[in-house]
């Protein structure tokens, strides 16, 4: 298998060494925690002279590992493995199978010469609660699966068939191992039943399978769309005929959200300067494995690239919000009217801000306009970028607005600031 760079989450854990913190590496099932650690990060030690007995490396999930998941016999394992004054390098795979482990890894801090480092995969990392969890000593770093860059600079070749395979299969790294169409549907389909849906099912204790199950094939067929819970409680009734609560479902999509499947994007007033909690969006973590829930069906390249340039940007390390902007006109009576104008997506990263619209193609004047509308009506000095499929050299209008080009912008992490 090619080598697969990361080296943005590289970085992270680099600028993070001997800084007191343990290092929690979280994100969805099988993005590459442990590759990063457990291959990337370990190599780089060695080759800048670490001694190969001062990195102590343990996964949980190893059954020869048993013993270990005792929180006593991992705090003595680790123990017995430091015989000098020199640093050592702990990294822990999967920890949250271990009893105790928050108890386990605050007791490694105490060790002078030890830098730990751990993965996990569940409820228990997410970002909120590790600061938390760990006495204001820890210190997450989110693992994303492969953006299209990342893909790229592995798969390589010809640009419109890497993005072909990218939009259809998405971003898990073991996805590239698989040589055709029929195993890698089957990897993906496999992952969501037996892993991910799996594992929220059992951690839950969730009774009624088919109702999660159902949930989840809903969102995936329509990501980009707005919801909330009681919006998604009538559509079972609607469509499907059950009757779910919306209370019910808010708690499943909370379990979704922890699980890292999906990403919950709140809509922003941009003039009021609020947010507005009836409808959000929720986009999925890896596209390959929206694509498979619904057997490949839905291929719908607009929703999709939307759902990628949300990936990409919270893989920048944006907070990533859906825009709302209202307009005042008048009607063909000559009165008042409010209409409401969407933003894909606010862009927020400390002081800075971008305005991004997500577009398939501009062919015409009259298609430009309407899809910088709702830019043009925002006051502030914040860039407004659209993205469009279309292979264009950047370009900017006379409101200012940036225009670029789907490749240009998923390729270059600087494309923000053409």
């Amino acid at each position: 298998m090619v080598e697969i760079k990361r080296d943005r989450y590289l970085q992270q854990l680099l600028d993070s060494r001997q800084n007191g913190f343990i290092k929690v590496v979280t994100g969805i099932r099988r993005c590459g925690k442990s590759y990063l650690l457990n291959v990337l990060f370990y190599h780089y030690l060695l080759e800048h002279g670490v001694s190969d007995d001062h990195i102590i490396r343990i996964d949980l999930e190893d059954r020869m590992n048993k013993d270990l998941r005792d929180p006593d016999n991992m705090l003595h394992y680790v123990r017995d493995k430091i015989k000098d004054s020199e640093l050592y390098y702990i990294i822990i795979d999967e920890v949250q199978l271990m009893k105790e482990f928050v108890d386990v890894l605050n007791s490694f801090r105490h060790i002078e010469n030890a830098d730990t480092y751990v993965t996990g995969s569940n409820s228990h990392f997410l970002s909120s609660d590790i600061p938390t969890e760990f006495r204001g000593r820890g210190e997450t770093i989110h693992v994303n699966p492969l953006t299209f860059s990342e893909f790229y600079s592995a798969k390589g070749g010809e640009k419109q068939n890497a993005w072909r395979e990218y939009y259809t299969y998405g971003g898990l790294p073991l996805i590239q191992s698989f040589d055709t169409e029929q195993k890698k549907l089957k990897y993906l389909k496999d992952l969501f039943e037996t892993v991910y849906l799996a594992d929220i099912i059992e951690r839950h204790r969730i009774k009624n399978k088919d109702e999660m199950r159902e949930l989840v094939l809903m969102l995936a067929s329509m990501i980009g769309s707005p919801c909330n819970p009681t919006k998604l409680s009538h559509t079972f009734k609607s469509v499907k005929n059950v009757t779910i609560g919306s209370q019910t479902i808010s708690k499943y999509l909370d379990f979704l959200s922890e699980s890292f499947l999906l990403q919950k994007a709140i809509r922003y007033d941009i003039k009021g300067k609020k947010y507005i909690n009836t409808l959000s969006k929720y986009y999925f973590s890896d596209i390959g494995l929206r694509n498979a829930i619904l057997d490949m069906r839905q291929q719908e390249e607009t929703h999709i690239m939307e759902n990628i340039i949300y990936n990409e940007l919270i893989a920048r390390g944006f907070s990533v919000d859906v825009g709302m902007i209202e307009q005042k006109k008048k009607d063909k009576n000559d009165q008042w009217m409010r209409t409401q104008l969407e933003v894909d997506f606010v862009a927020n990263l400390g002081s800075k801000r971008y305005y991004v619209q997500s577009a398939l193609s501009i062919p015409d004047r009259e298609k430009e306009i309407q899809e910088s509308r709702s830019l043009t009506n925002i006051n502030d000095s914040f860039k407004k970028v659209i993205v469009v499929k279309d292979d264009i050299m950047p370009r900017r209008n006379e409101e200012g607005i940036l225009t670029i080009g789907l490749f240009d912008f998923l390729l270059d992490e600087n494309s923000l600031d053409l």
